[in-house]
């Protein structure tokens, strides 16, 4: 803090020589003036000073017979001399200084956090459909409005938050895993279930219900469509007759037990790159949809790949702006046809197996047995692995509301 008000009152670096530099300091200090980083070169002195108190000390130099001489300026008064007289550098910089203040009253980028079901390609879709979109002003963003339209839209966000962050809309979202509960029905008016339905052929291996009539057990075997657990109880009377039905949302857990096949196909041979090691580099300037070339990388390789990198430019950690700088590299590589080895084909198999399993596991569908068959026709290796899983079962419709005679009859 003390060098920042040093620097805005300016001060000076001088050099002390004479008959007595040791009593010029013990002056200065008897009057008050501040010297600072003091050096004894042996003949002479060097400190800091100062601009205010520097004309104070013609006094002093003559009283002790010293003589001083002025080796730097440093400060911002000196500074602006400097620039008042450099028009156009001080034009450039109150210019820029226009420039980013007005850039930084509109949206150049917007990000989303938290979805899963809804994917940023629908989100920016959807915004862009209300006039929310890079290169908008701030100040026609109503962000309750914009956290209001986005839970209208999609039924499983739960939860919205949307806020600025430099010149980056932030949007953060909270989506509800679960269906939402089967809302009563208005008086009068029959209650709404939902059955409990398989979604594909079976045997069921696990069966655990919390709410609804289950109307299968474990060890049936159900085709698809079938209803496991009725969303409607019926509810007795003192006879053993229904006297009525109470709908409900069928909750449980139920797995099912089934058998699938999966075939891969891989080519016996395969094209290898070997790159020569030459590179081509190329990279321009975005703007708006206005390109700018700062250097062509020349004509492609008749046989490359090109790699682009695409950075957005920003001031600060998200002061973004709507510059975009673009590199290009292109690499060129020879071809030629290869074999593969017993182990290399293999080892691809087992990985095609491997993530094939863990994409199944994500949805909670469990490996029991796998028996894996390998076949060679044409030039082809083909990969036929049947699966025994279990996964659990979730369909879900609507229940058919059932009269009662007691109802009929009245």
């Amino acid at each position: 803090m003390l060098q920042l008000i040093r620097f805005l009152k300016g001060y000076v670096r001088i050099r002390l020589s004479g008959y007595s530099p040791e009593r010029f300091i013990n002056l200065c200090g008897n009057h008050n003036i501040l010297l600072w980083d003091i050096q004894n070169h042996g003949s002479f002195y060097t400190m800091s000073v100062s601009l205010k108190a520097f004309w104070q000390l013609k006094k002093i130099t003559r009283k002790t017979g010293t003589r001083v001489v002025i080796t730097k300026r440093c400060g911002l008064p000196f500074l602006m001399v400097k620039v008042q007289k450099r028009k156009i550098f001080l034009a450039g910089i109150v210019l820029s200084l226009l420039f980013w203040i007005l850039m930084s009253g509109y949206v150049w980028n917007i990000r989303v956090t938290g979805n899963h079901y809804v994917t940023e390609e629908v989100l920016m879709d959807f915004l862009s459909e209300n006039n929310i979109k890079t290169g908008m002003k701030k100040k026609q963003l109503a962000m309750e409005d914009v956290e209001k339209k986005i839970r209208n839209e999609f039924p499983v966000v739960t939860w919205t938050s949307a806020r600025m962050d430099g010149t980056s809309l932030v949007i953060q979202i909270r989506e509800n895993e679960k269906l939402p509960e089967i809302k009563e029905g208005e008086e009068g008016t029959p209650d709404e279930g939902y059955d409990l339905v398989a979604d594909r052929d079976g045997t069921i291996v696990g069966m655990i219900t919390r709410s609804g009539n289950p109307v299968v057990k474990e060890g049936d075997m159900v085709q698809k469509g079938d209803i496991l657990v009725e969303g409607c109880v019926p509810i007795m009377n003192e006879n053993g007759e229904v006297r009525r039905y109470e709908y409900c949302r069928a909750d449980a857990d139920v797995r099912l037990f089934f058998s699938f096949d999966r075939e891969w196909k891989f080519p016996e041979k395969y094209e290898y790159r070997t790159y020569t090691g030459r590179e081509k580099k190329g990279l321009w300037m975005l703007v708006g949809k206005r390109e700018f070339h700062l250097g062509l990388p020349g004509k492609a390789y008749r046989e490359g790949d090109c790699i682009m990198e695409t950075e957005q430019m920003r001031l600060f950690g998200n002061f973004l702006i709507p510059f975009y700088l673009i590199s290009e590299k292109n690499r060129e590589y020879v071809t030629e046809e290869r074999i593969y080895e017993q182990a290399e084909i293999r080892k691809q198999m087992e990985h095609k197996i491997q993530k094939f399993v863990e994409t199944l596991e994500e949805k909670g569908v469990q490996n029991i047995k796998k028996d894996v068959t390998i076949k060679k026709y044409k030039g082809i290796y083909a990969l036929i692995v049947e699966f025994e899983v279990t996964a659990p079962c979730s369909g879900l419709q609507k229940t058919e509301i059932r009269m009662t005679g007691e109802v009929q009859g009245e």
